[in-house]
Formats: C-alpha cells, sequence, structure tokens
C-alpha cells in the first residue's frame, strides 16, 4: 500500500496530493509557493478568505481544474506549529483518511515533509500516519444484504520523502493500527459466532502464522488441574471452555517473561444474578480483555521484540441452566483458595484467577490482565479513561509512559488493608467474589490480587473503553481494540528491573 518517493513533480497525474498546513503570517514556502504560483496566487487568498482552513483536524479539498497533476489539493489543518501534539496530528491524519474512503480513491500522495514539526520528526509523522490509516478506515464486516455496487478502495499511498528508512515506520504503525482492527472485530462478532471454541480457533491460526508455542487446553484438562473457578462459570453452559495458551520467545533463556492475561467471556448472562433486559444486550462484548490480548499477540508476532511473552486466556460464555453455579456455591481455584460465591455476575474475575494462576505455572515473571471487568470502573472513570491497580509502582509507570504514546490513558485505583479484608470477609471460604458495590472496580482488583501474590502485576478494566457508541476520527462505533497498542509497544519496549 505505502510507496516512497524520493522526488516528486506536481505536475505529476494523482487523484489527490496532500499537504499539511500550519497556521502561519508568513508567505508560503516550498511546495505550498509552488501550487500557489500555479493558482496565480489564488491558494493564498482562499487561506485568507478561510476556505482553506487551517485549525487543527480541518480538511478542506481544492479543485485543480488542470493547473496542477493532481485532480484535487487535499489540505490538512494543523493550527500553531508549536501547539501540535502526536495524538492531534494521528487523528487529523484519521479525518483525513476518512474523506479520502468517502470520496473512493484509489490513491493518494501525502507530502510528508509539510506534517513535520520541530518537535515531530518525519519517522514520527509516517509512523503516526501509517497507524492511523487502518484505525480510522475500520469496517466490521455486518450480515446486512449488500447493494450490488463495488466499493472502490484505497490501494495505494505515496509519500513524499527523501528518507527511505521511513518505510519502516510506516509498516510499524501500519501494523499497530491492523492488530487493533482484528481486535474489534473479535469484540464486535455475535456471541454465536465467537465461541471459546471459536476463540481458541483463531489463536492457533495467530500461533501458526507467526510461529508460537501453543497450548489449548480442554475441560478435562482443566479438571484434571484443578481450575475450579474457570470451570464452575462454565457450568450451565452446552460449549466447551477452553484454557487458550500462546508463548512467544524472544530471549534464548525462558526468562523476565511477561504474562498477558484476557478475560475471555464470549458472552455473559450473569447466570442466576441475572442481568436486566438492558444490560444484558452487547455481552457479546465481554471478551474484550482476550481481544486485546490477541491482538498485542499479532503485533508481537510482526514485531518480534526481545523479550519472552506467554499469553493466557480463560475462556468460556457464562450462561444460566439446571447446572449452572449458583450464589452460596463454594469452589476451589487452581492455586488452592477457596471462594464463595456471593454474585455469579461477578464471574470474570473467577475465570481470570485461573487464567493469572496458569500464567504463573508457565513462567510469568510478570503480569498484566486485561478484562471488561466491572461497571462501577465506567462511574468512576468513564468511556475515556481505563482503570488501573497494581502492586508494583516501577513497572506500573512503565506502562503509564506507554499509554501515554499510544492515547490510551489509564488511571490508577488503590488497594487497602481494608479492601482486603472485604475480600477475605467470608465466614465459609477464604475469599468472596463480591462484597457489594462500594468500590465495584476495586474490590474486582483487589480479588485478583489475591491470586498473583507476589508477582510484579497490573490489573486493567477496560470496561468503560473497549467499545464505543460514537464514531471518532480513529474508530468507528463499537469495538475499539483498546489496550492492543499499549500491552504490544510495551512488550517491545520493556526494561526488566
Amino acid at each position: 500500500m505505502f510507496t516512497v518517493l524520493e522526488e516528486y513533480d506536481f505536475q505529476k497525474d494523482t487523484e489527490a496530493l496532500v499537504i499539511g498546513i500550519f497556521h502561519q503570517n508568513q508567505p508560503f514556502k516550498g511546495l505550498l509557493e509552488e501550487l500557489n504560483q500555479a493558482f496565480d496566487g489564488h491558494l493564498m487568498n482562499l487561506v485568507k478568505a478561510g476556505d482553506i482552513e487551517v485549525g487543527e483536524k480541518k480538511i478542506s479539498i481544492v479543485h485543480t481544474l488542470g493547473k496542477t497533476g493532481a485532480k484535487r489539493l487535499f489540505f490538512v489543518g494543523l493550527g500553531r506549529q508549536k501547539e501540535l501534539t502526536e495524538e492531534t496530528l494521528k487523528e487529523a491524519f484519521g479525518v483525513l483518511f476518512k474523506k479520502v474512503k468517502a470520496t473512493q480513491f484509489k490513491e493518494v500522495t501525502v507530502a510528508l515533509h509539510t506534517f513535520v514539526t520541530d518537535s515531530i520528526e518525519e519517522a514520527k509523522v509516517a509512523r503516526l500516519l501509517g497507524e492511523a490509516q487502518p484505525l480510522s478506515t475500520y469496517e466490521f464486516e455486518h450480515y446486512k444484504k449488500r447493494p450490488n455496487v463495488p466499493d472502490k478502495q484505497l490501494e495505494s499511498i505515496k509519500l513524499i520523502s527523501k528518507n527511505q528508512e521511513i518505510k519502516k515506520e510506516l509498516h510499524t504503525g501500519y501494523t499497530y493500527g491492523k492488530a487493533t482492527n482484528s481486535a474489534r472485530t473479535l469484540v464486535n462478532l455475535p456471541s454465536n459466532m465467537l465461541t471459546a471454541t471459536h476463540l481458541a480457533q483463531y489463536a492457533v491460526e495467530l500461533a501458526r502464522k507467526y510461529g508460537f508455542e501453543y497450548e489449548i487446553l480442554e475441560k478435562a484438562d482443566m479438571e484434571t488441574l484443578g481450575m475450579g473457578a474457570l470451570l464452575a462459570v462454565n457450568q450451565g453452559s452446552v460449549e466447551p471452555p477452553k484454557m487458550i495458551v500462546l508463548k512467544y520467545k524472544g530471549k534464548e533463556e525462558w526468562e523476565d517473561v511477561i504474562g498477558l492475561v484476557g478475560k475471555g467471556i464470549t458472552f455473559d448472562t450473569g447466570g442466576y444474578s441475572i442481568k436486566s433486559k438492558a444490560g444484558i444486550v452487547g455481552m457479546k462484548t465481554d471478551m474484550g480483555g482476550a481481544a486485546a490480548v490477541l491482538g498485542a499477540m499479532e503485533v508481537i508476532g510482526e514485531t518480534k521484540p526481545k523479550q519472552n511473552v506467554v499469553a493466557v486466556i480463560p475462556s468460556t460464555d457464562n450462561v444460566i441452566s439446571a447446572t449452572a453455579f449458583k450464589p452460596d456455591d463454594v469452589i476451589t481455584a487452581m492455586n488452592g483458595k477457596t471462594i464463595e460465591v456471593l454474585n455469579t455476575d461477578a464471574e470474570g474475575r473467577l475465570a481470570l484467577a485461573d487464567g493469572l494462576t496458569y500464567a504463573k505455572y508457565h513462567g510469568a515473571r510478570y503480569l498484566i490482565d486485561v478484562a471488561t471487568l466491572t461497571g462501577g470502573v465506567i462511574v468512576a472513570l468513564g468511556t475515556e479513561t481505563t482503570g488501573a491497580m497494581t502492586n508494583d509502582q516501577a513497572f506500573f509507570q512503565q506502562l503509564v509512559q506507554i499509554s501515554k504514546m499510544t492515547g490510551e490513558p489509564v488511571w490508577q485505583l488503590p488497594i487497602t488493608e481494608r479492601d482486603r479484608k472485604r475480600v477475605q470477609n467470608s465466614k465459609v471460604a477464604d475469599l468472596n467474589n463480591s462484597p457489594g458495590r462500594e468500590g465495584h472496580a476495586i474490590m474486582a482488583g483487589t480479588f485478583l490480587e489475591a491470586f498473583v501474590e507476589n508477582t510484579p502485576w497490573i490489573h486493567l478494566d477496560i470496561a468503560g473503553t473497549a467499545t464505543s457508541t460514537t464514531e471518532r476520527a480513529l474508530s468507528p462505533a463499537g469495538g475499539t481494540g483498546v489496550m492492543v497498542r499499549t500491552l504490544s509497544m510495551l512488550v517491545n519496549e520493556f526494561k526488566p528491573e
């Protein structure tokens, strides 16, 4: 899709020439000056009149009427150069590619140097563009009857740059964007088309493509290993559970292993603690954590970092039947801890409990779990910020810095001794799975802490960020693929303590 042109003649044919334009109080220079001369000075007049907008993320289209080889000029407004951030530039590219997609152009040419600032070098601009293109143009292949009209797709993006090294940055950005889209598709799939078995098959295909080691535990294997927490969630289902494991070895020795554990509940009725009529709709997305982990593994397979990773996904649906687990049941997790079930709708933490233990079994020295875990995190932080908890501040700060780079903000919630006592407040078991609504998100994370013990650990609750009800510059409504880029970039940049 991407081609780098070291030389460019603006009289050469192209469907669209893309140019970044900043707010400025000085004459045009370089390419802008050449184009302005070709238009007999009228481009500057259009800027002064506001017909070419220079505000951030504003797209202005000028028909050239044969004055240049480009049929149209796409001006991307960037605001004031000193104020432009990487995230704003990425969103500006997103708005651009949405507009290009609407025009159904097959190819565009981008004057890359016109987007460079003192703080954002050309290689970074290329990476942001490569990431924004797939993110902003993603569409879920829905099941509606389609009109018999061919849909023209963008096939070629040519970038004007004398630096051929930007090809690597373009590919990296594009890889992050495409893998995020893979996660979005998994989240958007209906639960009858994405059971635990389907999720396991997808993981195996990923493993074969990138040469990962893999293991799929069946129900009998889980019974042998004593995974009573995940098995309890699966009790009511006719669909068999799967414990999915992918291993990427980036070092000679299996050391400093990062364990990525993703909640894979393919549909959540709430069990006997059943959800409301409104609350149950959309529960096909309750495997957003699993999708994030698989998306991250796709990036890892492409970028091949020098880091060891084990991905673990406990997967099942949570449904009601005569055999389903019930409030007041006592179950035993893989690590031997007993759990009093007070709420069958607090099932994700049960599945993750065995997932975290099994990641440690596979040598995980660091743990990150990611899950659409609680409605409480949405009440606390809304739908723009992922809730986080940790037992290791140094490890967590690495993730925070990465999340700022990827534009996926996180906010830390506390764990106190009083929180731990609430989770341990059961007369019949070591733990209870739902101490009450107060501090709901914190209670879920505190429960999981009991299964990581002294292993450095980060918990990411993406219940508010895994999906969106509105279209944004870099994503449509539906699954967002949140945390794919943060997890995979952390693996690529990770520094063991």
